[in-house]
Order: C-alpha cells, then sequence, then structure tokens
C-alpha cells in the first residue's frame, strides 16, 4: 500500500528526511518513533499528501478518499458544533447514514453530551477526541494518527486504545508517538527516525 524509496524533504535548508525506504502493506501497523524533529510528523504528511517528496519516490496505493488523517490540527470549525462538524465531513464524504455514525462516534468518544456546543468551548482533550472522531468517521482504508495521545486524559487514551484494536483487522494504520510503550503487547512492526 505504502512504498518508498530513497525518501526525501528538505525545507529549505533544512533535511528533515533522507534516503528513507519504506513498505507497508495492507493491514499492518506501524508505529513511527523518534525525537522531536526526526521527521515523524513530516512522514505522515508525506504519505497523506499533503506535502511533496523533495528527493525519492514514494507511492502510495489508495484512493484519498480513503484516508483518514490526524494531525496536530485537529481540523475541525471553531463555531460548529461537534455533531455540526461531524455531519460537515459526513456530507463531504458522502456518507449515506452519516448522522447515525455521527452520533455513534461522539457517543463512543465520550462527547454526546457536548455534540450541541460551540466546539470552539470544548478543552483541549475534547478537541482531540473529536478530531478522533472526524479522522474515523468514513471508515478509511489507511488511518494516519500523529501522536493521538497528545492531550487525552486517561479515560480519551483508552478510547484511543480500543478504537485501535477494533480497526486493526483489514486497515492500515500508520502511527507517530512519543509514548510507543502505550502500544506494547500489541502486534506493530516499528520505524524509529533519527534528526537528519
Amino acid at each position: 500500500m505504502i512504498h518508498a524509496r530513497g525518501l526525501g524533504r528538505r525545507f529549505g535548508n533544512k533535511r528533515v528526511l533522507a534516503g528513507l525506504d519504506l513498505d507497508v502493506d495492507r493491514g499492518d501497523f506501524l508505529l513511527v518513533t523518534g525525537a522531536n524533529g526526526s521527521g515523524k510528523t513530516t512522514l505522515l504528511r508525506l504519505i497523506a499528501g499533503l506535502i511533496a517528496p523533495t528527493a525519492g519516490q514514494l507511492e502510495v496505493d489508495l484512493d484519498r478518499s480513503r484516508l483518514g488523517f490526524l494531525g496536530h490540527d485537529p481540523l475541525v470549525y471553531r463555531e460548529l458544533t461537534p455533531l455540526e462538524n461531524l455531519d460537515l465531513y459526513g456530507r463531504l464524504y458522502r456518507i449515506p447514514e452519516r448522522r447515525e455514525r455521527a452520533g455513534m462516534l461522539l457517543e463512543r468518544f465520550g462527547l454526546w453530551a457536548a455534540r450541541n456546543e460551540s466546539t470552539s468551548a470544548l478543552s483541549r482533550g475534547m478537541l482531540q477526541r473529536l478530531a478522533l472522531s472526524r479522522a474515523l468517521l468514513h471508515e478509511p482504508d489507511l488511518l494516519l494518527l500523529d501522536e493521538p495521545f497528545a492531550a487525552l486524559d486517561a479515560a480519551g487514551a483508552e478510547l484511543l486504545l480500543g478504537e485501535l484494536e477494533r480497526a486493526v483487522p483489514g486497515r492500515t494504520i500508520v502511527l507517530s508517538s512519543h509514548q510507543p510503550e502505550r502500544l506494547a503487547g500489541r502486534p506493530t512492526s516499528r520505524l524509529a527516525l533519527a534528526a537528519a
């Protein structure tokens, strides 16, 4: 599904990734670790097609509409409610039963009580839960999660782990984390990046 050869990315004179070879098959779970500045976010953004490589080749064998992405920004509209946000994304993805799916995710991630509040009033942890709901809404075949545990309390982290366990069969997941120990005991392959 994801194939990279000699993959590199520069931002001006700063080299972030260099000479990376990578193969991720359908159904794989890849955990990307490394220190700050090692290129974890850059790699996920390259796979998502948000930026282009400056060296090497990258092939992602997937229709982009089947990709779910969670980045550092929650990518939700602050002036809308959580329910309105998911309804909007559901329409963009042309999900036939979007309201049912949105309600199920809001309930699963503990946001049902806040479904009609302004998203701007949500805590950082609740925003992260909403962003996860957005990324999962269309049941993507490839899920890219950049530091998904950020801002989540213990209960939110457990919800995420449960969702990952539910999602693993058949779904390809690439997850970057400063806390790889959270995934201990789960079948993953690991890519450790070092600052270029």
